[in-house]
């Protein structure tokens, strides 16, 4: 009975020797570290729920999108941009330049105590003018 007692603890004590042996990326070949990884992804996407995916998505296009450093970055999330949008890129351009257009011309005009129009959206997508009455 002894025995088999600490036969237990030896094996115990090799297990977790064994666990703490470090191991990091340049145990495995190029291959094995590629297959990890996209096990990780597959186990990863697999435990995140709906919320969780869409938060994730979306810190990673607004990361990918905003966070362009320099003339090739930005022509690259450009290019996404115009692509996603398609036909409706230029006519969403032109909406944002007049929209920031008259704010800056409402801010040089102070005499008019005009403001922009700036739109809201309603549940029922029905356009409001909030300056209207």
């Amino acid at each position: 009975m002894l025995s088999k007692f600490f036969n237990y603890i030896i094996k115990v004590h090799i297990k977790l020797f064994m666990k703490k042996k470090s191991l990091n990326y340049s145990n495995l070949s190029k291959k094995e570290l590629e297959f990890l990884k996209d096990q990780y992804v597959v186990a990863k996407l697999n435990s995140m729920n709906i919320r969780q995916l869409k938060d994730f998505v979306h810190d990673n296009i607004s990361h990918q999108i905003k966070d362009t450093i320099g003339h090739e970055e930005e022509m690259e999330a450009w290019i996404e941009m115009e692509n996603f949008f398609n036909d409706d890129f230029e006519l969403l351009i032109e909406k944002i330049q007049k929209q920031f257009s008259s704010k800056i011309d409402s801010g040089i005009d102070s005499d008019k105590n005009r403001k922009g129009k700036i739109l809201f959206e309603t549940n029922d997508s029905e356009k409001i003018d909030m300056w209207e009455d």
